[in-house]
C-alpha cells in the first residue's frame, strides 16, 4: 500500500485534448515513459500508443474512452486524463473535463486546428481550464507553425470565456521522438531535447486543485471500471474531504433516492495500474471499490451530510438505430447470445459507461440512439467481438420540437481534397443539398478546403462514397451545429439491390450470369438465404435472382462448358459501409463471423405488396 499526498498544492490534474490523429495519445507515452513510470526494461517503453488499451482503439488508431493515468514528476503528482478527439464520442470528453484544472491542447503543426478542436477546446474553456497549447509535428514536412499559430489565435478569440484564457502559453513538440521546447527551434530534428519543457509548463501555469480539506467528504462519479476481483471501482476527483478505507458513505442517486454505502479500499492511478492507498484526498483523482451501486454522474458522500453535486450533463444523441435479436433463417447458428434479454442485458451494461448512449425498448428490439455513426459502429463491433448476434436497421436522424416545430441537427462539414477532385465533391453534395459556406486554396498544404452546412441525414453514408470517389485522398471532419427545421427527405441515391431467389450453397455458374447484372457482395460456395441481398443492381430497382443454380450436364461437349468460370472478387463491406448502404426496407445481420445484408422483409410476395 502505497502513501497518496497529503497536499492539493502538490497536485495537477489535466485534461489532454485534441482533433483525432493529432498526436495527443503518442505524446502521452512519452510523458509516461520519461517520467520513470515504467522500469527500463518493462515492455511498455517499447511500445507506442500505451493509453489505447481496447483492440478497436488500436485497430482504428483513435481513442474511444476517456482514460486516467498518473506521473510523478519531482514532488509533483500529475493525473493525466486522455480524451478521445472524434466528435462521435464528445460524450466521454464532456464528462470527464470536470475532473481537471488545465487543458493541454495538441494542434497538428500542418494542419491546424480543426472541427474537434473547436469542439474540445470550447467545453474546456466553459469549464474554466486554464490551457496550454502544444504545436505539435513541427519536423513534417509542410509545417506551417506561424500560419497554425495565428489560426489559433482567432479560435480562441472566439471562444474564450474570460480575458484570462486569452493568454496562453504555447509550447512546441515532436510528440513520438519525445521532444519539446519552449521556442521553436531552427532544426528540431538535430536540436537535443526531452518533454521537461511540458513537465514544468503543467506545474507551473495549470493551478492546483481549489479545494477545502476540513470539510464533509464529497465526490462526483465520473466514470466506473471493473475486475473479477474487486468488481466496480467509482472513479472520479474528491471535491472536498478526505476518504480513508471502510468508511461509511452515502450515495445520492440521480432519481434524488439515497442509499448507505461502505468504501472497502481507496486506488490511484500510477501509470497503467492501480496502486492502493491509505487516504482519498480532496483534489485527487481516486478509485473506490465497494460502492457496487454508483452510476456514472452521481456523488458519494459523508454519510452526514448527503449533499449531491450537479450532474454531467451531456449533449443530446442526434442519430438512432433499431437493434434486435437475429430474425433471417440462420438465425442461432453463429453466436453466443441471441435472445432479445440477453441483448437487452448487454444494452443496460454499456449504459452505465457509456454516457452518450440511449436506449428504449421497441418490442422486441430496441432502439439505440448515439451520437454518430461511429458512436454505434463501435458498440456494434464490440457486441459482435463478445459473442452476440443480432440484426439493426438503418441509422436514422433525432428530431427535436422548439417552440412548436420539429426541428433536425445540422452538421459543419469540412472537406480538403486535392484540387482534381472538387467537381466531383460539388456535384455528390450538391444533391445532398449541402450549402457552400466557404471555399479556399491552402497553398501550403496543397489542397482546397471546402466548409459546408448540411443536414446530419444527408451526410448518412457520404463518407465512404467520397473515400472511393477520391481514392482515399479526401480528408472530412463534421460537427454538430445546431438545428434547423426539418427540411424534404432525399430519393435513394443508390442503385437497387441484387436479391437472392432462393436458399442454398452460391454456384460460380449462376455468379457469374449475376456478375453481368451488378456488383456481388458474395463468393462461390457460401451459404446464402431467399431475401438476402447478394450484390448491387446496374439500374435502379431490386432484382431477385438465382445464384444457387448447378449447370446441368448433357452429354454434349462444347469449347465453353470445358472452361473454368472467371469471377470477378467480391465487394466486401466494413460494418461502417454497411450501415451506410441498408435503405429502410433493409437490415444487416451482424454475427461474429459474418455480416449479411438482408431484405426486411424474406417473402417476395409480402415485399411487393408492402412495397405497392
Amino acid at each position: 500500500m502505497q502513501e497518496t499526498h497529503q497536499d492539493p498544492a502538490k497536485i495537477r490534474n489535466i485534461a489532454v485534448i485534441a482533433h483525432v490523429d493529432h498526436g495527443k495519445t503518442t505524446l502521452i507515452d512519452g510523458l509516461l515513459k520519461q517520467s520513470k513510470t515504467f522500469r527500463d526494461n518493462q515492455a511498455e517503453m517499447s511500445q507506442t500508443l500505451i493509453m489505447d488499451s481496447m483492440d478497436q482503439e488500436r485497430e482504428r488508431g483513435i481513442t474511444i474512452t476517456a482514460k486516467v493515468t498518473a506521473v510523478q514528476h519531482g514532488e509533483y503528482r500529475i493525473n493525466i486524463i486522455d480524451t478521445p478527439g472524434h466528435a462521435d464520442f464528445s460524450g466521454e470528453v464532456e464528462r470527464t473535463l470536470n475532473m481537471a484544472d488545465g487543458c493541454l491542447l495538441i494542434v497538428d503543426a500542418v494542419e491546424g486546428p480543426m472541427s474537434q478542436t473547436k469542439f474540445v477546446l470550447e467545453k474546456a474553456l466553459e469549464g474554466g481550464l486554464r490551457p496550454i497549447v502544444v504545436i505539435n509535428k513541427i519536423d513534417k514536412t509542410g509545417s506551417r507553425v506561424t500560419e497554425v499559430e495565428d489560426e489559433l489565435a482567432n479560435l480562441f478569440l472566439e471562444l474564450a470565456v474570460h480575458e484570462d484564457q486569452l493568454h496562453y502559453p504555447v509550447y512546441y513538440a515532436i510528440g513520438r521522438e519525445g521532444k519539446s521546447w519552449e521556442t521553436l527551434p531552427s532544426d528540431p530534428l538535430h536540436a537535443p531535447a526531452d518533454l521537461n519543457t511540458i513537465f514544468d509548463a503543467i506545474i507551473a501555469q495549470i493551478p492546483a486543485p481549489k479545494v477545502v480539506l476540513d470539510a464533509p467528504f464529497q465526490m462526483l462519479v465520473t466514470a466506473l471500471a471493473w475486475d473479477n476481483f474487486k468488481g466496480k471501482y467509482a472513479i472520479g476527483r474528491i471535491s472536498r474531504g478526505q476518504i480513508i478505507p471502510s468508511t461509511l458513505v452515502m450515495l445520492c442517486k440521480k432519481d434524488g433516492t439515497f442509499e448507505r454505502a461502505k468504501v472497502d479500499q481507496i486506488y490511484s492511478s500510477q501509470g497503467l495500474n492501480r496502486s492502493e492507498v491509505k487516504i482519498g484526498i480532496a483534489g485527487d483523482i481516486v478509485q473506490l471499490t465497494g460502492i457496487e451501486k454508483a452510476s456514472i454522474g452521481e456523488t458519494i458522500t459523508d454519510v452526514d451530510h448527503p449533499e449531491a453535486l450537479p450532474t454531467i450533463e451531456v449533449e443530446a444523441p442526434t442519430l438512432e438505430i433499431y437493434l434486435g435479436p437475429n430474425t433471417s433463417p440462420f438465425k442461432g447458428k453463429e453466436g453466443t447470445f441471441t435472445t432479445s434479454r440477453q441483448i437487452g442485458e448487454r444494452l443496460q451494461r454499456e449504459l452505465e459507461i457509456n454516457v452518450g448512449l440511449r436506449v428504449r425498448d421497441n418490442g422486441i428490439g430496441f432502439t439505440v440512439s448515439g451520437r454518430g455513426e461511429l458512436h454505434l459502429g463501435v458498440l456494434i463491433e464490440s457486441m459482435r467481438r463478445e459473442g452476440y448476434e443480432f440484426e439493426v436497421g438503418r441509422p436514422e436522424v433525432i428530431t427535436v420540437k422548439e417552440n412548436g416545430k420539429e426541428v433536425e441537427p445540422v452538421e459543419e462539414v469540412i472537406i480538403e481534397i486535392p484540387g482534381e477532385y472538387v467537381g466531383t465533391i460539388q456535384m455528390e453534395l450538391g444533391q445532398r443539398r449541402a450549402n457552400l459556406k466557404e471555399q479556399f486554396a491552402s497553398e501550403s498544404k496543397g489542397v482546397i478546403k471546402l466548409v459546408y452546412e448540411m443536414p446530419t441525414r444527408n451526410l448518412l453514408g457520404l463518407r465512404s462514397l467520397l473515400m472511393t470517389a477520391t481514392k482515399g485522398t479526401i480528408i472530412m471532419n463534421s460537427l454538430l451545429i445546431g438545428y434547423q427545421p426539418v427540411s424534404v427527405a432525399l430519393k435513394q441515391l443508390r442503385n437497387g439491390v441484387l436479391i437472392s431467389y432462393e436458399t442454398g450453397v452460391t454456384m460460380p455458374y449462376s455468379l457469374e450470369t449475376a456478375e453481368a447484372r451488378g456488383t456481388l457482395f458474395i463468393g462461390p460456395a457460401q451459404n446464402v438465404y431467399a431475401g438476402q441481398i447478394i450484390g448491387l443492381n446496374n439500374r435502379v430497382e431490386d432484382l431477385e435472382i438465382n445464384v444457387c443454380k448447378a449447370k446441368h450436364l448433357t452429354n454434349m461437349r462444347s469449347k465453353s462448358s470445358d472452361g473454368t468460370v472467371q469471377l470477378t472478387p467480391p465487394v466486401v463491406f466494413s460494418l461502417e459501409q454497411c450501415l451506410d448502404f441498408i435503405e429502410n426496407d433493409e437490415l444487416l445481420e451482424v454475427t461474429p463471423l459474418n455480416l449479411r445484408l438482408r431484405k426486411r422483409e424474406l417473402d417476395p410476395l409480402k415485399r411487393k405488396r408492402h412495397k405497392n
